[in-house]
């Protein structure tokens, strides 16, 4: 693994923190927990008052203590295949067997917190409306949400306000469950609050730039918590600036993530989660540092803006790289491998993600002739380790290295 950084203790409590806020919340009558996928419309719901509870990120918390390939076959049963997100199968999983990862971090959550709604956004995939599906179903509250464009081209004025006016009529349904009326000046705090948490994560993951890199991939994957679970929250602003004021400290010291870095790699796609310490001390052992990607970059959201909530809110849904092209997928990846400095792409593909596996449609091939950059692909999953070989990644892994280090 790479050398660890010192903030990550404090993230830690303070993820510790909002789940034990979460879970408060659901126990109190006068309380509201809202369940929101992880790029969906949050700031709505800490403008009205709810706490918020991300089942994506409890996916991986699943994924990443390598309880979720047991929990999926519970879902199997049920009638959701095996093909499908390993995340939500994983999540349902659990939820059935009465089993959660909170209680990892805090042994007083015996259960994820019982939701008054389910907010979504498909910009992502279908999977998010079908999860948050099951658990209305289930626990029988309302399940809301934007049916957002895929395959985006060119941003237009038109997508984005059609997602805009989808984002508006979620305030009124919200207002009634929460009990209150939307005040604009907190959802533009709200909204400040976000764009200056992503100024700073995407400050924080361009100290990957630096040679050596002073972070890496996975301590992107950890250290991302905040930006996904309290994005809007000053907490997370705070927390971003304490990290980046860290690693600017490790680049003017000149020190390396990964101890004698020689190649400088770029992750596209999923983490691995129940891998993720195994693949990332293997690549050190190489002196292989993975300095950038596009999963952790999800959650730069820098051009929300408070003077106009829901256009800049629709427009950073919009332009989410899941969502976009293939061509312009290719464009961005040519250009962080530029900006990296990069001497290959790792592809991840994961079987369970088609939505966020991006070379299976013979992108590796193109960027290679196009912008000259190689890479190699990995078959594996976000969750389910019956569908990764050690041996074959790590063989994967150890061949492409050499291929760059012999090419630099």
């Amino acid at each position: 693994m790479s050398r660890r950084l010192e903030s990550a203790s404090g993230m830690q409590a303070l993820m510790a923190d909002s789940f034990r806020e979460c879970d408060a919340a659901a126990r109190d009558p006068a309380g509201r927990v809202a369940w929101c996928s992880s790029v969906g419309p949050v700031e709505l719901l800490r403008a009205l008052g709810f706490a918020v509870f991300f089942p994506e990120n409890h996916a991986a918390m699943l994924g990443a203590s390598r309880l979720a390939t047991d929990l999926i076959p519970t879902a199997t049963a049920e009638g959701y295949s095996p093909d499908v997100c390993s995340y939500m199968t994983s999540d349902i999983g659990a939820w059935r067997r009465g089993v959660t990862a909170l209680s990892r971090v805090d042994p007083s959550i015996a259960r994820v917190p019982r939701p008054d709604v389910l907010v979504y956004d498909t910009n992502q995939c279908r999977d998010v409306l079908d999860w948050f599906s099951f658990y209305g179903r289930q626990y029988g509250v309302p399940v809301i949400g934007v049916a957002a464009p895929r395959g985006v081209g060119v941003v237009t004025g038109e997508l984005v306000a059609a997602v805009a006016a989808q984002i508006r009529a979620l305030v009124p349904p919200l207002e009634a469950i929460a009990g209150r009326r939307m005040d604009p000046d907190v959802l533009a705090r709200v909204v400040a609050v976000s764009r200056d948490t992503s100024v700073l994560w995407r400050k924080v993951l361009s100290c990957g730039e630096a040679r050596p890199s002073p972070l890496t991939f996975f301590d992107g994957c950890v250290h991302m918590g905040p930006a996904v679970v309290l994005r809007g929250d000053e907490r997370a602003k705070a927390y971003y600036e304490g990290l980046l004021a860290e690693l600017e400290g490790r680049v003017a010291a000149g020190e390396a993530a990964v101890d004698g870095e020689r190649v400088r790699l770029y992750w596209e796609g999923m983490p691995i989660w129940g891998r993720l310490r195994q693949v990332s001390e293997l690549l050190a052992g190489l002196r292989a540092s993975v300095v950038g990607s596009t999963y952790c970059s999800s959650w730069v959201f820098d051009g929300l803006d408070p003077d106009a909530p829901f256009d800049s809110m629709a427009r950073a849904a919009v332009e989410l790289f899941i969502s976009r092209s293939d061509a312009v997928k290719e464009g961005i990846l040519a250009a962080e491998a530029r900006r990296y400095g990069v001497h290959g792409i790792v592809f991840h593909d994961a079987k369970t993600c088609p939505n966020n596996s991006n070379c299976r449609y013979g992108m590796p091939g193109r960027l290679l002739r196009g912008a000259g950059v190689p890479s190699v692909v990995l078959h594996s999953d976000l969750n389910d380790l019956r569908l990764h070989a050690d041996e074959g990644v790590r063989l994967a892994l150890e061949a492409f290295v050499e291929q760059c280090a012999e090419a630099s």
